[in-house]
């Protein structure tokens, strides 16, 4: 058995640590169905999770269900997300999803990966959400969190392009940690290691084995 390297124990460490301050951490978009979280996650794109979940009601409330928004004119959907932001251009392409998800796969969400990525509107981050929160597989969702915390910790080396993330991580984190991992980032980076204050490093369950620590400080 290969020896493992510095970041993948660093990794195993960061991993434990996280698990028991976020011992329930989840996806904070609201869902019950697989097709109401890929709408979620388009919609959220420069805009918050609470919002989204706010917005979606409405939208659920007049059309339930995947045909019934295939079906809806792009204009209607627009009007109600637009509080989301970019809603023209995030209303077309989830009428254009819903639209695949009706004619191509009965109302039901693909179950692969580079089918999901085939999707209007979804990339890498979003079919990586789905996979690991809807499916069960072994997932990487490089948001913003992400790739900010893990350059920080010293997990990768000053890479902020979502995929080199996503691959650099890959090497290092075991498959089955992967999203519950992530999902624990953004609720650490939310609390504790932000982007828009100074880090709260003093409270940091990770202060003494972050290379980082202190990042923001004044001096």
């Amino acid at each position: 058995m290969a020896r493992k390297t510095k970041k993948q124990l660093l990794a195993e460490e960061i991993i434990e640590r996280l698990r028991k301050e976020y011992p329930d951490a989840e996806c904070s978009l609201d869902y019950d169905e697989a097709w109401k979280l890929l709408v979620s996650v388009r919609l959220a794109a420069q805009c918050t999770d609470e919002r989204v979940n706010i917005i979606v009601e409405k939208l659920y409330e007049k059309y339930p269900d995947v045909k019934s928004l295939a079906d809806a004119d792009v204009d209607k959907i627009g009007e109600i997300v637009r509080p989301c932001g970019l809603g023209r251009s995030k209303a077309k392409d989830i009428s254009a999803c819903m639209k695949i998800l009706r004619d191509k796969y009965d109302c039901q969400v693909p179950k692969t990966f580079d089918e999901l990525l085939a999707l209007p509107g979804v990339g890498r981050k979003s079919a990586n959400l789905i996979m690991g929160d809807v499916f069960g597989e072994p997932a990487i969702v490089t948001d913003t969190h992400c790739i900010r915390l893990t350059n920080r910790m010293g997990l990768v080396d000053g890479i902020t392009e979502p995929k080199k993330v996503e691959m650099a991580l890959w090497k290092i984190i075991p498959p089955q940690e992967g999203n519950d991992f992530c999902h624990r980032l953004v609720y650490h980076g939310r609390a504790v290691c932000t982007a828009r204050t100074t880090p709260y490093c003093d409270k940091c369950c990770l202060n003494d084995i972050c290379p980082k620590k202190g990042v923001g400080k004044k001096k």
